[in-house]
């Protein structure tokens, strides 16, 4: 991908809460396309733009285009993928055409092994692994509320990193500071702390993040988590500190008392989790390197459980 004075052309797969938010800032200074399934949305991002409610009352707005349907477009420079993971193969094979031999195709999708699919659509010189500190939720059909911000990492699947620099300087001339980093699987691993933890437990509460701090027992049981994930990282030779995970996840849990997780929302409304590439990915570990996740076992057994309440209809 060459550094171009216009900008590059960016095709985001996904036009949820963080989808809308990368889009929204990278349309600064580039050529933006969100695609997404729901034509109501679509609609409202052409007719309106995105808009960014910023934590300090602010808002950003710009203008991305829209669409249902990628055809007709020319490959991207730079494919996201930001559809929850379920979706992920099925929106790679919609939207094949937009890429080509010199695109970049990144996941910032939570939890860990998304690469595994999108092996099958790029070569692995052009897979883009990425984690973010920012969080959004949706606040309205184009309009996002921006949650707690902090830096964007990137990394080569294979690869020198140095050969996403570019990638790095662009989202951070837009406003979202972004980084390379050579050890990119332990920053996803990093981030996925606070979702096998915290976001998996708002969910089974139907509770704000503030709450796991506010209850004894809840907190008891987000430490349990988080320290049985830290082992089965470190089975896999990643040299985490145990207690400075569990220091950073609490500070982190106080500075967004009032958020909301995506495993929260979806199972309120009756959809579908992302917890088998979030717990899920704590579980694959544990039995790939030995070192026990009964808790995570447990998790993902109880949230598809919780899943299951809309499915099920007693007689």
């Amino acid at each position: 991908m060459e550094r171009k004075e216009e900008g590059v052309k960016i095709a985001i797969l996904g036009a949820g809460a963080m989808g809308m938010l990368f889009g929204g800032y990278l349309a600064r200074f580039n050529d933006v396309t969100l695609i997404d399934v729901d034509p109501s949305k679509v609609e409202s991002v052409n007719a309106q733009g995105v808009r960014i409610l910023e934590q300090d009352g602010s808002v950003t707005a710009s203008t991305p285009r829209a669409v249902t349907n990628s055809a007709g477009l020319p490959c991207q420079d730079l494919v996201i993928v930001f559809v929850k993971a379920m979706f992920s193969r099925s929106a790679l094979r919609e939207n094949r055409a937009l890429i080509g031999p010199d695109t970049y195709l990144a996941t910032f999708q939570n939890g860990s092994g998304h690469e595994e699919i999108l092996r099958e659509f790029a070569d692995p010189a052009h897979i883009v692994m990425g984690t973010t500190q920012h969080n959004s939720s949706v606040a309205g059909p184009a309009t996002v509320r921006h949650g707690a911000g902090g830096p964007t990492m990137i990394g080569p699947l294979n690869g020198e990193p140095e050969g996403l620099q570019f990638i790095a300087e662009n989202f951070t001339s837009c406003g979202l500071r972004c980084q390379v980093s050579d050890k990119i699987q332990k920053m996803i691993w990093h981030k996925m702390f606070t979702n096998v933890s915290a976001s998996v437990l708002t969910g089974v509460f139907q509770m704000p993040l503030g709450f796991l701090l506010d209850s004894p027992d809840a907190w008891a049981l987000t430490e349990t988590l988080l320290r049985e994930a830290v082992r089965v990282a470190n089975g896999d030779g990643l040299g985490f500190d145990e207690e400075e995970v569990v220091r950073e996840v609490r500070t982190h849990l106080e500075h967004s008392r009032g958020g909301f997780t995506s495993i929260y929302a979806d199972l309120r409304d009756g959809r579908k989790t992302e917890v088998d590439t979030i717990s899920g990915s704590v579980v694959r570990a544990s039995r790939r390197n030995g070192v026990p996740a009964p808790s995570h076992e447990f998790a993902v057994h109880l949230i598809h459980a919780l899943e299951d309440r809309h499915a099920i209809v007693p007689d």
